[in-house]
Formats: structure tokens, sequence, C-alpha cells
């Protein structure tokens, strides 16, 4: 009777997504009671919502950094005279934005690894064990939260140079994650368990991604998005632990913007609903696109993105 009687230890469907959604409300209305922001930028900022919106969508679909998304709407900001962002206030903003819009698809992703459905025993992909979702994420932020916290208080680096050489990196990762797609990995079943290798190269590379992380609010979670990609572990485990490394980066990552005074309220309060709404949408959009096709355009996105961003940062 004791143990009939005993509920179940994984919440119901949706329940994550309930409580971090009531928390994303509390900490708005508070932005929106105590930030110092100027009401009248507002309106002429009404775009952002939507702006935000793409952004996440982009960014839970794949685990990568919608911040291409937003690198022209601030250039044009600049350009028109609405608002002047310098590098450490887009950093800022970004953050922030990625705060409301990755937590969401963080605990969407999250509720699904709780609740995955049961697969054919023909299928060629895999479960995700728990187990496995919780060593990617903890060993990734063991390591990248001090970088990204040293990188934001003690050096002082040139950041259009790192800017650069993470782009390019990049775009022979998204090359490498198409051709592996469509060549080693099109007929192969999807990897079951983690390997012990795979945790010690991801948490190498949580070093760097955190350091970049701290300099673009990009960088650790399109890392290790990009590289369970390519190892060909199921999309849940790859978007998943990326969306929710990237959400807890960028809530630590915030506290020092706004300690300094840097961080541009007026963007956030707007486009933060909209990074929400795309961040709950993002998920069932990934599934419904399916692992290869997902792969393929996250591959395609990585390569297109940063060409874009080189080839802008050519032109200035």
């Amino acid at each position: 009777m004791i143990f009939a009687n005993r509920r179940p230890t994984t919440p119901a469907p949706g329940r994550l997504v309930m409580i971090g959604g009531a928390a994303l409300v509390l900490l708005y209305l508070a932005i929106l009671l105590f930030a110092t922001y100027d009401p009248a930028l507002l309106g002429q900022l009404w775009f952002l919502p939507g702006i935000g919106a793409l952004a996440a969508v982009i960014a839970n679909t794949s685990g990568t950094g919608g911040g291409v998304v937003f690198v022209p709407v601030f250039n044009a900001l600049r350009e028109h005279g609405v608002m002047t962002l310098d590098p450490l206030r887009v950093t800022a903003a970004s953050m922030a934005i990625q705060s409301f819009g990755m937590t969401i698809g963080g605990l969407r992703w999250t509720d699904r690894l709780l609740h995955q459905p049961v697969l054919a025993p023909s299928s060629k992909e895999a479960g995700v064990r728990p187990r496995d979702y919780a060593m990617v994420i903890c060993a990734v932020l063991a390591l990248a939260l001090p970088a990204m916290w040293a990188m934001q208080r003690l050096t002082m680096v040139d950041g259009h140079l790192i800017l650069l050489g993470y782009k390019i990196f990049s775009i022979f990762l998204g090359l490498a994650l198409i051709i592996t797609t469509w060549t080693i990995n099109h007929n192969r079943p999807e990897r079951a368990r983690l390997e012990k290798v795979d945790i010690a190269i991801l948490m190498l590379i949580a070093i760097p991604g955190g350091a970049l992380n701290a300099l673009f609010s990009v960088g650790i979670g399109e890392l290790v998005a990009l590289y369970l990609f390519i190892r060909h572990y199921p999309v849940l485990l790859c978007t998943g632990t990326a969306c929710v490394i990237s959400s807890v980066s960028a809530l630590v990552g915030s506290v020092w913007h706004i300690q300094i005074g840097t961080m541009p309220w007026e963007i956030v309060l707007l486009a933060a609903p909209g990074a929400v709404l795309g961040a709950f949408l993002a998920r069932p959009i990934a599934l419904w696109l399916g692992a290869r096709r997902l792969k393929t355009l996250d591959g395609t996105w990585i390569v297109l993105s940063a060409v874009y961003l080189i080839v802008l940062n050519w032109v200035r």
C-alpha cells in the first residue's frame, strides 16, 4: 500500500514550462517596475517583439545563437539615430533576451526529455538517458561559467579579431555538420549513450566557449550543439543541452552587465516577450523538421551567418 500510494517523481507534462514561465513573468514585471528606461523610446522600437520571436525560433530549434538576426537591427538603430549601442551593450541586450528565450526553450526540451515517446525497434533514432543530458550540462557549465566570469571582469581583448577567428572556425564546423549528415551519418543509427571521450572534448570546448560567450553572448551553446550533432547524437541531446547551457550562461552573464549599467532595458522589455513566444514554438518545429533536415538547416545557418558577420566586419 505504501508503494501503491507513492506519487511519481517525474513532473506532469508541461509543469516545468509553467513554473519557469511564471518565474520569467515575475522577472519581467520586476524589470518593468524597477529598471531605468525611456518610455518614449519604446514606441520607436515597436518592431522588436517580432525580431525577438524570429531569433528565438532559430536559436531554440538548433541550440545555436540567433544573434545574427539582431546585428543588422542594432546597426540600423545606430545609423538612424534611434539608439546608439556599443558592442558591450549589444552583448548585454543579447544576453538578457536569451535569458528569457533560451530559458523557455531549455525547459521545453527538458520536458521532452522527461516524457520521451516510445520509439519503434526499427527506428534509427535513439532515446536520451537523463543522466547523459545532465552530465553534458553540468560538465560544460562547470568550466564555461568561470571562463565567462573571468573574461568579463579580468581581461581586455580585441573583440573584432576574436569574432573573426570564431566565425571562420564556425564555417568549418557548419560545413562539417552538413557533410557528415549526408555521408557517414546518413544511414547510421543515432548514438544511444554518451561516450567518455565526448565528455572530455566538451569540457575542452567549454573554456573557450565560455570566454566567447562573455564577448558576444553566443559561443558555448553553439559549439556544444554542433559537436554533438556531428557526433550523431539525438536532436534532443544536442539541442536541449545547448539551450539549457545557453540559458544558464545568459542569466549569469547578465548579472555583470546589470551591475555596470550597460543593459539597454528598452530593447529587453520589447524583445523578451517575443523571444519567449518564439522559444515556445521552436521545439515542435524542430521535431517536425526531423533530425536530418534540422542538422542540414543548422549547418547552413551557421555557415551563412558566419559569412555575413565576417563581411559586415570587413565592410566596417
